[in-house]
């Protein structure tokens, strides 16, 4: 586990956490941050994904607005300070910034050369514009927030995406989630799992909506797809 600096596209550098796998090379893994930057959860994120064998890195994407943002959940003044930063993203310079990521992660000599990307809310509707945007091997969102606004771009996809979808997902409704179910639904490269009756963030260990077997279940896709497609 380790910290280490990445140039972006555009100029400038940005801090990424690095955790590697303990037999090497492994498959590359940007992990996408939440919006509350990254935090413990997100490191410890990385640590799990290296210890199923990937080489995993947690790229800083509020850099440009306030490096080293640490926030957490369990109080609304962190709340608010997340969405002000979510909202003050700019989202295409944040997928520039992630393939920087994709292409400092090939060069390691930790990893095979193949790489994806694995995203959470804010990094779950990333994740999907890496699977639109990027060359990355596969692609995984995780409860990833207006979807169905980025369907003009599924075309684009060419790679692997599995997308894990909260039933009641209090960022999104029913129409928004039936509309992202029907706009992937003839593309042979998305999986959409729908988790009945989770809300928004249920894989996220400790947190309001955390549910145990729902998690366990999506995590246990997710490696498994990483270890078909970055294998």
């Amino acid at each position: 586990m380790s910290e280490v600096m990445i140039d972006a596209a555009d100029g400038g550098r940005f801090s990424a956490y690095v955790a590697k796998p303990a037999v090497k090379p492994g498959g590359g893994l940007v992990v996408i941050q939440e919006i509350f930057g990254v935090n413990a959860v997100m490191r410890e994120l990385c640590d799990w994904y290296a210890s199923q064998g990937f080489l995993a890195v947690c790229p800083d994407l509020f850099w440009r607005q306030q490096p080293g943002v640490q926030l957490t959940d369990k109080s609304q003044e962190e709340w608010n300070q997340a969405f002000a930063l979510m909202n003050g993203l700019d989202q295409d310079q944040a997928v520039e910034d992630l393939k920087a990521t994709l292409a400092w992660l090939r060069a390691q000599d930790d990893c095979t050369g193949k790489a994806g990307s694995v995203g959470y809310c804010l990094g779950g509707r990333l994740a999907f514009l890496m699977a639109t945007r990027s060359d990355a091997e596969a692609n995984v969102g995780y409860y990833g927030v207006g979807l169905d606004g980025l369907l003009g771009e599924a075309g684009a996809i060419t790679a692997p995406l599995l997308l894990h979808i909260a039933e009641n997902d209090k960022f999104s409704s029913p129409d928004k989630r039936e509309a992202l179910l029907a706009g992937v639904a003839g593309n042979r490269w998305v999986t959409a799992k729908v988790y009945p009756g989770m809300d928004h963030a249920f894989a996220r260990p400790g947190g309001e909506h955390y549910d145990e077997d729902a998690a366990d279940e999506a995590n246990r896709l997710t490696v498994e797809f990483f270890r078909t497609h970055l294998g």
